[in-house]
This record gives C-alpha cells, structure tokens and sequence, in this order.
C-alpha cells in the first residue's frame, strides 16, 4: 500500500502509466518542494523500489515531497535503457547542449523533448517549481549534481557513504541535470545506486535521504 496521492498521471507509447505521487504536511502549508524521480533508464530499477518502500509506511513531512516512482514503464518492461522509442531520457531535454546523436542507447531523439515521458517532467518542473531534483540511477555509487547543489550533495553523501562526484566522467548531450540544475538553476541531484544491491542493505543505507527530504532540507 502507497500512503500518498496521486497528483497527476500520463499514459506511455504503451499505454503504461507514469504517476505522479504527492505528500505534503496535512496543514498543506510548506516551505519547500522536492522531486525524487526513479527509474529514467528502463534498466535501472532500484530507484522505484526505494520510493515506493518509504511511500510503504506513513510518515510527517515539514515539505511537499513529489516522487514519479517510475519515469520510464515501457523500458522497464522490456528491460531496456531507452524509452519505446528507443530514446535515452536522459539525453532528450531541451538543454543548450542537446544534439542529434546516432542511434544506440544513448540517443537523445530526433529532436529536443520528443518524448511524453520528458514532457512530462518538463511540465511538473514549470508547475511546481521544486527546490531541489533527485534522481535515481545506477551504478557508480555516487552522489553527482548540477547547479547550486554542493551542501545538498555533501549532506547525501554523509547519509550514504557515496563519495560527492561532480562530473559523472563523459558528456551527456541534453540531460536532465544541464537542463535542471545548470540551465534552471535548480539543485540538481543524480544519485548513482550501487549496482546488484541486496534490497534491505540499499534501503539501509538510503533511507535517510527520505528522512532529510521531509523533516531537515
């Protein structure tokens, strides 16, 4: 059982649906706006488990927490990094440096924002102005960011142990942290899950994150 509401919702290429699932202090007054999103790589399940795992219990928040447990059904289902239309969704934002790229699993579409699933985000970003992004991949264990998110990439890291990166190691032409943390100026966090993590011992380690989200950020 999910303790939360659902907010909004769309529908895939598939006809799978993308929730967006909100908690908020029963006054509904807030300070602060935060977006965890899981699952941006078909591939890369373990963010969806650790939302839906604190979502599992009920709890207070001082903030509105949004979570979008899974960005990318389609791909999870097939197993696949990419989206339906074979697009990586973390190279299909609407950043300055976005570029059509050859077709492998990092391609970023035919052109900027093609794909529901990144109009999705892209409409949440503009209609709830959150104050600070996480997402959730995987594998590096690490804690990277873009934009002002350097005490909020410290803080993580004490939570979990994963060392503070700042460059992930490659260029990533129209991704979701340039396009949010640089270009938006919004604290932007990409959390790198370790890969093949016992599910008790990923929750273990991140369950803080939820903790700091909610009650101190």
């Amino acid at each position: 059982m999910i303790f939360a509401d659902v907010e909004s919702k769309i529908n895939t290429k598939n006809g799978n649906e993308i929730l967006l699932l909100k908690r908020e202090p029963a006054s509904q007054n807030y300070e602060k706006t935060i977006l965890v999103i899981g699952v941006f790589h078909g591939d890369e399940q373990d963010g969806e488990y650790l939302i839906n795992r604190y979502l599992s219990y009920k709890s207070e928040t001082q903030n509105r927490l949004l979570f979008i447990p899974c960005l990318n059904p389609d791909g999870k289902i097939a197993g696949t990094r990419t989206n339906a239309n074979g697009v990586d969704l973390n190279r299909n934002f609407p950043a300055q440096n976005w570029k059509l790229t050859r077709k492998d699993e990092y391609f970023g579409g035919e052109k900027p924002a093609s794909e529901v699933e990144t109009q999705f985000v892209i409409y949440i970003i503009e209609k709830y102005v959150p104050d600070l992004i996480i997402t959730l991949h995987e594998p590096y264990s690490i804690v990277n960011y873009d934009g002002p998110a350097s005490e909020e990439a410290e803080k993580i890291s004490q939570i979990t142990g994963y060392k503070v990166e700042k460059s992930i190691g490659y260029p990533t032409f129209g991704s979701f942290g340039t396009y949010c943390g640089i270009e938006k100026n919004i604290p932007t966090i990409t959390l790198e899950l370790p890969e093949h993590c016992e599910k008790e011992s990923l929750w273990n380690t991140n369950k803080g994150i939820f903790t700091y989200i909610a009650e101190s950020y």
